[in-house]
């Protein structure tokens, strides 16, 4: 048997794609050779599961297509030639090259569809372009105004903790940012700190603990941002990014006033939902800032997605906005940038004009894509090696920090443009969700199991049964019973945002789609449930008052996109109507006739609660391993929860895949390290 006859009988049996398949079918067309075949196949296959390329040198071979071992070995045994001489034939193929559909680049042996070769190579070249632009104002007048000490924030919290067990040197160390406490008088400040009677007193701290002695993260990532036109801020949950990048907006503008430039600024997301809640963070941060009227003006709160910014045109995967027609701003707010892949990166940066500012926000350590590439982890791959020395010097010189020994020998542009997020403001050393997600996010077991044995109260570990998996179904009948309560007929605009966002304090998430322990089982015991408790009323139709669907497919036309949730609820003509919070932070209806492919959402996988947040949120995962448990999936499944966790699972299982990280295969992160 042929090797492609081999591989169109894996297609047969869905162990690959029907595309993979025809790629390898037009790929013989043009090259007889089998080993060439196969490895167009596995590209193809390989672009299927996230993996921009493959390495020559790390293919399994005892596991092509991730097939048993037998089977691999079958398939190998139809090609002729050793693996150790594909470099050389792929050098010397037809179906190779520049303007052939593969790109083999021989120093890194990775093998690419042309088209994700052409988009890596643009991505790293645009980004590092981008990176060496950078100007050096004198900020340190700015950057003490946009982070002065807030003393009238501090003494209220000041004085409730006094009445505990109190330490001056872990208030503090929490509040003030402190790093170097081997160089204050903590007599004098405990002193302070004692006998404060208001917050004008609590001004002796200046003196007694200067800005070089601390070392705000926050206020560091807007001096790194505020002098390149190419940043990333990278951090956790409660990392205060959408503060941040507020605070570095108010900074822009202020720079631009004094020049007298009114500058455009544009705020985009990956999705709809993404989009809406960049909208109401960036207002809510906006609300609680000192900032002068004309520039508070200035800071847009409307975020869009990143398809409707770019133009989309029907039926076509081309934008409106390209190299040629360039987009409309001065600075660009990507929030999570995770959740960009890389084809989209692409045509992002084609589109963005040349003086143009590109700040990413988003959390490294998240799922990628679920598109091809990896792009913000790849970027964020030197987030901790340090800057250059001369990036440090003049940091130091407008924050006052100590920073010599963030100085790195070997650094470069895309090295100085990043900038991460280390402290949590949402989660303490007694938060169990926090100490969970930092677990996880290192791997390290021992530190799992230490958080779990300290009895948090935030954080719940079922194990899996017949009686928790029936507990899980009670958990959600009465999690969701509050927003179903609200449901009304014709609903005002305020009354359908209320509900969705009530819809928003309880989620269920789990890692698959199928069986008992995925989506569509879980939906349908939920909804089995809450209709016999007669939470929700349904009869022979799908729709019914309270139904919460999300969208699947993107929908340009009428501005919903894959993940958008709504709610369903009757008008004053007894027709049911869905209901959305739209980017814009407006609540838009739609007859269920007119919505794009959606499903219900009582329950939704850990990849669709991406850019969510949700203030009770219940993970269950299988209980037999499956590959897609992953460390990243768990993580994003944890950092959904904003006070309160539950977690269903074999802890097997759960271990098991805090121990197994995604890696994506791709030659960016090479691309961008270097000059």
């Amino acid at each position: 048997m042929s090797v492609l006859n081999c591989l169109k009988e894996l297609a047969n049996e869905n162990k690959i794609r029907q595309l993979d398949y025809q790629f390898a079918r037009f790929i013989s067309n043009y090259e007889s050779e089998p080993a060439i075949i196969l490895l167009a196949c596995l590209t193809s296959y390989q672009l299927g599961k996230g993996h921009v390329c493959i390495d020559l040198t790390s293919i399994d071979t005892n596991a092509l297509f991730d097939l048993k071992l037998t089977r691999s070995h079958l398939l190998l045994a139809e090609v002729p030639s050793r693996s150790n001489t594909w470099p050389t034939l792929l050098a010397n193929s037809a179906v190779v090259g520049e303007s052939a559909p593969l790109q083999f680049v021989h120093d890194a042996n990775k093998l690419y569809l042309q088209r994700y070769w052409a988009y890596e190579l643009q991505v790293a070249q645009q980004l590092k372009n981008l990176a060496k632009q950078s100007q050096q104002p004198d900020l340190s007048t700015s950057l003490n105004r946009l982070f002065k000490r807030d003393y009238g924030f501090l003494f209220p919290i000041l004085a409730k903790e006094r009445e505990a067990n109190f330490s001056a040197q872990t208030f503090v160390a929490k509040y003030l940012d402190v790093v170097k406490k081997g160089r204050i008088s903590w007599q004098d400040v405990e002193q302070v700190l004692l006998t404060a009677k208001n917050a004008q007193e609590l001004h002796a701290l200046d003196s007694l603990i200067p800005e070089a002695y601390c070392l705000n993260w926050q206020k560091l990532s807007v001096a790194v941002a505020a002098t390149r036109h190419f940043s990333v801020i990278s951090g956790g949950p409660g990392t205060g990014k959408t503060t941040t990048v507020t605070k570095l907006l108010a900074l822009l503008i202020e720079q631009g006033l004094l020049a007298q430039q009114a500058l455009t600024i544009k705020l985009v997301a990956p999705t709809g939902k993404a989009a809406a809640r960049l909208t109401e963070s960036i207002a809510g941060a906006k609300g609680k800032l000192d900032l002068p009227v004309n520039v508070a003006d200035l800071i847009p709160e409307q975020a869009g997605t990143i398809h409707r910014l770019l133009g989309v045109i029907p039926n076509r995967q081309a934008f409106r906005h390209n190299k040629e027609n360039p987009l409309h701003l001065d600075v660009l707010v990507v929030d999570e940038a995770s959740m960009v892949d890389l084809p989209l990166m692409a045509k992002l940066l084609a589109a963005l004009p040349p003086h143009a500012r590109l700040i990413l926000l988003g959390d490294k350590d998240q799922l990628a894509s679920v598109e091809a590439g990896s792009v913000l982890a790849d970027i964020c791959a030197y987030a901790e090696s340090g800057y250059s020395a001369e990036q440090v010097n003049w940091l130091s010189k407008i924050t006052d920090y100590e920073l010599s020994q963030y100085q790195a020998s070997d650094a470069t542009a895309i090295y100085d443009s990043l900038c991460l997020l280390r402290k949590s403001y949402r989660f303490d050393a007694e938060s169990g969700i926090g100490c969970l997600a930092g677990a996880v996010n290192r791997g390290d077991l021992n530190e799992f199991d230490r958080v779990w044995e300290n009895q948090h109260d935030d954080i719940h570990l079922h194990p899996l049964s017949t009686e928790t998996y029936d507990a899980l179904i009670t958990m959600a009948k009465q999690g969701y019973q509050d927003y179903l309560a609200k449901v009304v007929v014709s609903p005002s605009d305020d009354e359908a945002k209320s509900i969705l966002r009530s819809f928003n304090d309880f989620q269920i998430l789990t890692a698959i789609r199928e069986g008992d322990f995925g989506v569509h089982g879980l939906n349908q015991r939920i909804e089995k449930a809450l209709q016999s408790a007669r939470k929700i009323r349904k009869n022979k139709s799908e729709w019914y008052a309270g139904r919460p669907i999300m969208i699947t497919n993107n929908d340009h036309g009428l501005g919903l996109y894959n993940g958008d949730i709504g709610i369903c609820m009757q008008d004053d003509d007894e027709r049911m109507r869905v209901y959305f919070e739209m980017a814009d932070g407006n609540v838009q209806s739609f007859l269920p006739s007119r919505l794009p492919p959606h499903q219900t959402v009582f329950a939704m996988t850990i990849h669709k609660s991406q850019g969510s947040e949700f203030r009770h949120t219940v993970m269950i995962l299988p209980n037999r391993f499956n590959p897609v448990l992953t460390r990243e999936l768990v993580y994003t499944g944890i950092t959904r929860a904003k006070e309160k966790l539950d977690i269903f699972t074999n802890v097997t299982v759960l271990k098991k895949a805090i121990k197994l990280r995604t890696e994506r295969v791709s030659g960016l992160m090479a691309l961008l390290n270097q000059d």
